[in-house]
């Protein structure tokens, strides 16, 4: 280790999580996990890969059949009421009474937690989620998107060190999925560590430290972001000819080229872990082939477009 400094402890960490339900499905199968302190870390999949399992196992709500998972060191079936009051979540499901008041709502979810009343904490809370002036509305008057912030405020009415949001933008607007990214980003900063769960390929993409794929209750893949896409990503390099062709030469035959329709572009699809030098090598071929060309344009592969390479490849 360098330095002879020792890294620094997982603030959870899942060992060998297995669920396997009375009816014989599989949810989790052997997954190993450990989310460092204060990092945002997006975990991905299709329905039914095993995510809000994942989660709820984490949170108490539902038992493993195998494996541990220590929350800051702590055991979550030994020590359930000390990882439970590190823990915040916020459910893909509105679940909240309708009939009563904002600031009634996360007083009570304070209370919950046996955490002393601290009216200072909640006013921080619920200004901060742009909540205060509706503090004394009820839930049911609220919008779809005011309601999502409300479930965000109990969760953090107790003050936990940790935050679950399975799906914290589904179903809002565009303007406010924006405004949630921000408030996360918030969260971050002030030493809470994130753990989401998204549809939304893009929120990943913008949000995330690190990605976890999960498919059919496995954990198949943990990576940095941006080593992630680095790694398993593509490139695209969209050549622009001076001249039509009716086909690729047959020099540049071992390029794979895509001619389009009109002969007038060919596209060259390559890894992005060769870096620059995969393409040198195809400019050396278009002089000798005797093409000229007026225009070069690069894409490199979004997060989605590797995802689904991903879950593609697993069976």
């Amino acid at each position: 280790m360098p330095n002879g400094v020792a890294p620094a402890q997982p603030i959870v960490s899942i060992s060998n999580l297995s669920k396997i339900y009375a009816s014989g499905l599989k949810a989790l199968k052997s997954v190993d996990l450990a989310i460092r302190r204060t990092e945002i870390f997006a975990l991905l999949g299709p329905n039914g890969a095993g995510k809000t399992t994942l989660i709820s196992i984490v949170c108490g709500i539902v038992k493993a059949s195998e494996g541990v998972v220590l929350v800051d060191g702590h055991d979550i079936t030994r020590d359930y009421r000390t990882t439970r009051s590190m823990i915040g979540l916020v459910p893909q499901e509105l679940t909240t009474d309708t009939f009563e008041t904002v600031w009634n709502t996360v007083r009570f979810s304070r209370g919950l937690f046996g955490r002393r009343a601290d009216s200072a904490h909640l006013e921080r809370v619920l200004r901060e989620l742009s909540l205060w002036d509706r503090r004394d509305s009820k839930i049911m008057t609220l919008s779809g998107g005011m309601k999502r912030r409300v479930m965000i405020a109990k969760a953090l009415a107790h003050e936990p060190t940790i935050l679950f949001l399975d799906e914290p933008t589904a179903g809002v607007d565009v303007e406010l999925r924006r405004d949630m990214w921000r408030i996360v980003r918030e969260l971050r900063d002030s030493g809470v560590t994130i753990i989401l769960t998204t549809h939304y390929i893009d929120e990943a993409e913008e949000l995330a430290d690190r990605i976890g794929v999960m498919n059919n209750g496995e954990l198949v893949l943990v990576e940095e972001k941006d080593a992630l896409m680095r790694k398993l990503g593509k490139k695209q390099l969209m050549v622009t000819l001076r001249d039509p062709i009716d086909r690729i030469p047959d020099g540049l035959a071992g390029y794979a080229l895509d001619l389009s329709p009109d002969g007038r572009e060919m596209t060259y699809t390559y890894e992005t872990a060769g870096g620059s030098n995969g393409v040198r090598p195809l400019f050396h071929a278009l002089d000798e082939a005797g093409l000229a060309y007026r225009d070069v344009q690069t894409k490199v592969s979004s997060l989605e477009e590797i995802f689904v390479d991903i879950v593609r490849a697993r069976p």
